[in-house]
């Protein structure tokens, strides 16, 4: 895995004359050198929970609208009640297609993917992920950590079979905090290339939700795989990521 910054004629941002895409005007491109997680057995196509039958889903998995900008704070002693709650409770390894055994905290979430599972930390509210390989057969996962607000978030770019035959790609972003954390910030994800542009904006999900359940609802970015052809190059797949803080965003609606 490798950092680069983006240079005029750099391949790897896609940066050529008349091409808009996120790479070409970030300052920061993480570029993905090694082959995605893969599962050798076929998923079947009844589109069962993605994670090995060991990866349980400790919490109830329910489908919540998750689009406000504007979080309105609860009473102080509410929410510090649900961070003790949420803070005590153990999940599972978030590493997908993987038969990890850990359990931990929130707190050690982070420390674990990075030491464990190589998973690298990029900071910055604004970055660009090329993702490789993604001719390669479903399932498959793409994985990383965007530091930044103080806080950790974890982008999942999957490709998977909702239907026999029809592989899909789905990208989500979840925040490895609480669901209260997580109403504060809002995410964009951006695919630029060939004077097309395909936009996705909502509120994270916190990771103590299930990630299946996200990606099962629709409540991600979804993009078949001709569509994702289109954006793009030479089987690498540039996405865009903005994070903003809601704070952030109630402010500068209020200007307009």
């Amino acid at each position: 895995v490798c950092l680069v910054e983006p240079s005029p004629g750099s391949h790897s941002g896609d940066s050529r004359p008349g091409d808009h895409s996120p790479a070409a005007h970030s300052q920061l491109c993480y570029v993905s050198s090694r082959h995605a997680v893969t599962q050798s057995a076929p998923e079947p196509s009844s589109y069962a929970p993605h994670l090995p039958p060991h990866h349980h889903c400790q919490h109830r998995c329910q489908h919540q609208p998750h689009h406000r900008l504007c979080h309105h704070a609860r009473p102080h002693h509410l929410r510090h009640a649900e961070a003790g709650l949420h803070a005590a409770r153990v999940m599972p390894c978030l590493c997908p297609l993987f038969s990890c055994p850990w359990e931990g905290r929130l707190e050690v979430v982070v420390p674990h993917l990075r030491q464990m599972h190589r998973v690298d930390v990029l900071q910055g509210a604004d970055i660009v992920f090329l993702a490789t390989d993604m001719h390669l057969p479903a399932p498959a996962d793409w994985l990383i950590i965007h530091s930044c607000f103080g806080h950790h978030f974890l982008l999942v770019l999957r490709k998977q079979e909702r239907y026999a035959g029809h592989p899909q790609f789905f990208a989500t972003m979840m925040l490895i905090g609480t669901p209260t954390q997580a109403d504060s910030f809002t995410y964009r994800l951006e695919l630029n290339r060939n004077h097309r542009c395909l936009k996705w904006e909502a509120t994270p999900r916190s990771v103590l939700e299930c990630v299946d359940s996200v990606i099962t609802n629709g409540d991600c970015l979804v993009i078949n795989t001709s569509l994702a052809q289109h954006f793009s190059d030479n089987g690498s797949l540039a996405i865009g990521i903005a994070i903003s803080a809601a704070a952030e965003i109630c402010s500068s609606e209020a200007e307009m």
